[in-house]
């Protein structure tokens, strides 16, 4: 709505300070969260080499070190080149999405997201048996479920925030789809 007759609908301001804080936000969190897998990965590596699980917490938790050649739940275990070159693109396209955010909550699900995602795409580059088609380290167990590490842990949460806000209408600028009626969350 204008102010005033003749003011302009749409200015051309650069992005505000909030915006920039968010998207510092996202790579910031990015950044942290692939440290700290490439941190476990090299202490699973270390400490769990002699193929042995350990127990954590009963038949509850378990560390049991393994090599990933595919995707999540072990798909696609011969094509692990072409989900390099998918995981990459996507990356890339996180980044961009992540240099736009202004809202808090999509910048926390693109962090996780995109430190998850580049964490086992380090793996992918620079693991045996070769550049781009290295094998993933996973080391965390739970009962009947697959064996994961801390890279699967922020992509998983970072789609299901992603998901969450979507069914809620929020739009990664921080306002609300149309059917909701309102601005700002």
């Amino acid at each position: 709505m204008q102010a005033e007759a003749g003011t302009p609908l749409t200015t051309d301001h650069p992005a505000p300070p909030q915006a920039r804080r968010r998207t510092g936000l996202a790579l910031g969190l990015a950044l942290a969260w692939l440290l700290a897998d490439q941190a476990t990965k090299i202490w699973a590596e270390r400490a769990l080499a002699d193929g042995r699980p350990v127990q954590v917490i009963g038949d509850l938790l378990r560390w049991h070190l393994t090599y990933n050649s595919g995707a999540a739940f072990s798909l696609g275990t011969s094509s692990t080149g072409i989900l390099t070159a998918l995981a990459t693109v996507v990356s890339l396209i996180i980044i961009w999405q992540a240099v736009k955010v202004r809202s808090l909550p999509w910048a926390i699900a693109f962090g996780l997201l995109l430190g998850g995602a580049v964490g086992n795409l380090v793996d992918r580059y620079f693991r045996d048996p070769a550049p781009g088609l290295g094998h993933v380290v996973d080391f965390i167990r739970l009962p009947n479920f697959p064996i994961f590490n801390v890279a699967d842990i922020g992509v998983t949460s970072g789609a299901v925030l992603i998901v969450l806000l979507a069914l809620r209408g929020v739009n990664p600028d921080g306002t609300r789809g149309a059917a909701q009626g309102q601005e700002r969350p």
